[in-house]
């Protein structure tokens, strides 16, 4: 599927801004399951110092405000063609060892929540296909069912509603307040499979959402690394395995490492923001 993306950002200050830094994660990358046609980011207010590759290997852009701005916008537009690969992204690659991805973050730490969370899924029984559900390599059948049954059960815990929780809302808070988006959802499952002994990556990117003209922000989702298949990924908010509706963007340990806009400024006034999305087929 041909998707067309249209994704606007604007930061308004109260006072005009001496110096500013964004550290943008923007660039949607050609590999398995996906071929970027056409990609650009402009930006109207600041401009570009430079751009390289993180550890992550997700294209980083630096983006340096105009001096005594009062507003920027990030304006970011293009093309992916996705294909269908039941959310199998395949072997690691990258510079980062696999093992790095069993460490927990400050986003993820497993604190008492997440530690209940995980010994009610392992005394939970096998899972539907009739496999035990004790963390055996080399099953991934079983592997796969059992991380499907870890993403609805983080699902039930966690309502679905936005204006709850914000970017520094750790996993443990998520589950404490029982609300959140596709960031809080990702967290969780991510904590409760670093838990249960798998690698787990925090992907940001896209969504198609049939009758629905604009969204408010980009998508999130988690990808596992499953013996003999490689990454596999798993939508927890919408309880499925990313499809053709789905352009992955950037990569990492959690939504740090992985945010669209990240940054710093000079100045004590407040800042406002708005976005602008549009997934099209």
């Amino acid at each position: 599927m041909l998707l067309k993306i249209f994704h606007q950002t604007r930061y308004s200050y109260d006072t005009p801004v001496p110096y500013g830094l964004l550290q943008l994660r923007l660039v949607p990358p050609t590999g398995p399951g996906q071929d970027v046609r056409s990609w650009k980011t402009s930006v109207t207010g600041g401009r570009k110092e430079t751009s390289f590759r993180d550890h992550f290997r997700n294209t980083v852009e630096l983006v340096s405000t105009e001096p005594e701005t009062d507003a920027i916008t990030v304006t970011c537009e293009g093309s992916v063609d996705v294909s269908d690969s039941t959310g199998i992204t395949g072997p690691h690659r990258g510079f980062v060892p696999l093992w790095l991805f069993r460490r927990t973050t400050a986003m993820t730490d497993p604190g008492r929540r997440v530690g209940k969370l995980i010994r009610e899924f392992s005394e939970s029984g096998p899972t539907e296909g009739g496999r035990r559900n004790d963390g055996r390599k080399g099953d991934d059948d079983g592997d796969i069912a059992r991380l499907h049954r870890l993403s609805a059960r983080v699902r039930e815990r966690i309502d679905f509603e936005p204006g709850r929780t914000d970017a520094t809302t750790r996993a443990e808070d998520a589950l404490a307040a029982g609300r959140g988006v596709c960031q809080d959802h990702t967290h969780v499952f991510l904590s409760a499979a670093r838990g249960l002994g798998f690698p787990a990556r925090y992907v940001s990117g896209y969504l198609l959402t049939h009758g629905q003209n604009g969204a408010q922000a980009s998508h999130a989702w988690a990808e596992v690394h499953v013996e003999d298949l490689g990454w596999v990924g798993f939508d927890i908010s919408n309880g499925i395995s990313p499809d053709d509706r789905y352009a992955r963007v950037a990569t990492g340990l959690d939504y740090m490492d992985a945010a669209p806009i990240r940054g710093m400024r000079f100045g004590n006034g407040g800042e406002s923001l708005d976005v602008t999305l549009q997934v099209q087929q």
